[in-house]
C-alpha cells in the first residue's frame, strides 16, 4: 500500500549544467562515463563506480577515458560485462542474479534446440521471447510447440504473436482454435475483440468482448475492455451506465469485478480518487470476502491517508491474510503507520505460522524489521541517557 508523497527533485547528472561534466549535453536515456578526477566536489549520489577489470580480475592499467563522455545505456551494458541490457533469472537455487538479455535468450534457445520434444522448454524460450518483443521468433518457437501436440494455452500464445505483427488472418484463426480448446478461458475472446479493433470491426470487437464476460464474469480485464470500448465509441457517461447495466443482469450480480475495473480508471489521480473509493466500495459490497476488492479499496484508502478506515476494513481478514500476502502487506502498513505495536506483533506472529511461503516470508523480514527497528530506538534513548 503506497502513500502519496511529493516527487523528489530529479538527480543532476553531471555535465548536464555543472561545471564538472565537462559541458556534455544528453538527451534521451543516457549515462556519462567520466575518470573518478572529473569529481573534485564529490561524486554524485546517482553515480555507479564502473572498475574496469582484465582477465581474471585482473586491473587495468590503462584509462577507459581521459575526460567525461555520453555513452549510451547499450555501452553501459557492455562496460559492466552483459551482453545486452540486464534481466533478473534465478538460478538452481532460486537467487536473483543478472543476466545479459542476449545471453539469457541463447541459452534458452540451446536448451530447446536440445530437446524439442520437451515443449515446457519451447514455452519458456517463447515466453521471454515475447517479453521483450521478439515476436516473429517467438511465433516460430510456439509454432513447432503446436505442431508437437501443444495445448490450448500455446495456440493462445501463439495467435498472440502473430497479432502482435499484425497477421490478422492467421491470428484470427488461430485465437479461435485456442477458444475451441479453452471454452471456460475469456483471454482467447479478448484477443479476438484486439483483432477486431485492429480490423475497424466495432460489432465483432463488442461481441468478442461481452463473449468474454460471459466465459468468466469475475474477469476485471474484460470489463475494463468493455468499459474503454464504449468510451471510445461513445463517451465516459455512457462508458459507465453500460457496465453497471451488465453488472445488475443477474448472472453477473455477486461478482466484484466490474467495480474493480471502473475504479481502476480513476484510481491514479487524485482528483478522481473518491470516484474509485465509491466503485471499490460497491467492489467489496458485492464479494465482501473476495481478496481483489479489499487489496483495491485498502489500497485507495491508504493512499488517500485514511489509514483508520484500512484498518477497520481489513481486520475481520486475519484468516485472508495468512494465503495472501498482498492484504496482509496492507494490513501491516497501515498497523505501522498507526503506531499500533500491540496489533503489529500479534499480526506477525499469526502471519509466522502461515503455510503459504509468501506470506509467511513477509511476516520474518518484517518481525527482523521491527526488531532492528525497537533496538536502535533503544539504543538512541540509552545514548541520550548517558549525556
Amino acid at each position: 500500500m503506497s502513500q502519496t508523497t511529493n516527487a523528489p527533485p530529479k538527480p543532476e547528472l553531471p555535465g548536464t549544467s555543472s561545471p564538472e561534466g565537462g559541458g556534455i549535453a544528453v538527451q534521451g536515456g543516457a549515462a556519462i562515463l567520466a575518470p573518478i578526477q572529473s569529481f573534485p566536489n564529490g561524486v554524485p549520489a546517482n553515480a555507479m563506480v564502473l572498475i574496469p577489470l582484465g582477465p581474471n580480475g585482473a586491473p587495468v592499467e590503462k584509462n577507459v577515458v581521459d575526460g567525461p563522455v555520453a555513452i549510451t545505456m547499450e555501452q553501459v551494458w557492455k562496460l559492466l560485462g552483459f551482453n545486452g541490457p540486464a534481466v533478473q533469472v534465478q538460478d538452481e537455487q532460486g537467487r536473483p542474479i543478472a543476466i545479459g538479455l542476449e545471453d539469457l535468450l541463447g541459452g534458452l534457445e540451446k536448451h530447446w534446440n536440445e530437446s524439442n520434444d520437451d515443449l515446457d522448454r519451447g514455452r519458456i524460450f517463447a515466453q521471454e521471447l515475447m517479453k521483450h518483443d521478439r515476436h516473429a521468433k517467438a511465433e516460430a518457437v510456439l509454432a513447432k510447440v503446436v505442431a508437437r501436440g501443444g495445448d490450448g494455452q500455446d495456440w493462445l500464445a501463439l495467435g498472440v504473436a502473430q497479432l502482435a505483427q499484425e497477421k490478422h488472418d492467421k491470428a484470427e484463426g488461430t485465437l479461435k482454435g485456442a477458444q475451441n480448446l479453452m471454452k471456460d478461458n475469456p483471454y482467447p475472446s479478448l484477443h479476438l475483440a484486439k483483432l477486431a479493433h485492429a480490423k475497424k470491426d466495432a460489432k465483432a470487437e463488442r461481441e468478442a468482448t461481452e463473449r468474454a464476460i460471459q466465459i468468466q464474469p469475475g474477469n476485471v480485464d474484460a470489463w475494463a475492455y468493455l468499459f474503454n470500448f464504449v468510451k471510445e465509441s461513445e463517451n465516459e457517461e455512457k462508458a459507465i451506465a453500460t457496465i453497471e447495466e451488465l453488472a445488475n443482469a443477474p448472472v453477473n450480480a455477486k461478482t466484484a469485478a466490474p467495480y474493480v475495473a471502473l475504479q481502476g480508471f480513476y484510481a491514479s489521480d487524485e482528483k478522481t480518487r473518491d470516484k474509485a473509493i465509491t466503485y471499490a466500495k460497491k467492489g467489496v459490497d458485492r464479494s465482501p470476502n473476495d481478496p481483489i476488492p479489499l487489496i483495491v479499496l485498502s489500497a485507495l484508502y491508504g493512499q488517500a491517508g485514511k489509514i483508520e478506515e484500512v484498518v477497520k476494513l481489513l481486520a475481520p481478514h486475519e484468516a485472508l491474510m495468512q494465503q495472501d500476502v498482498r492484504i496482509a502487506h496492507n494490513y501491516f502498513e497501515a498497523l505501522f503507520q498507526a503506531k499500533d505495536m500491540g496489533k503489529i506483533t500479534a499480526l506477525l506472529n499469526k502471519l509466522a505460522t502461515s503455510s503459504n511461503r509468501e506470506v509467511k516470508q513477509f511476516a520474518i523480514e518484517r518481525s527482523r524489521a521491527i526488531a532492528q527497528m525497537l533496538q536502535q530506538q533503544q539504543q538512541a534513548l540509552q545514548a541520550a541517557a548517558t549525556k
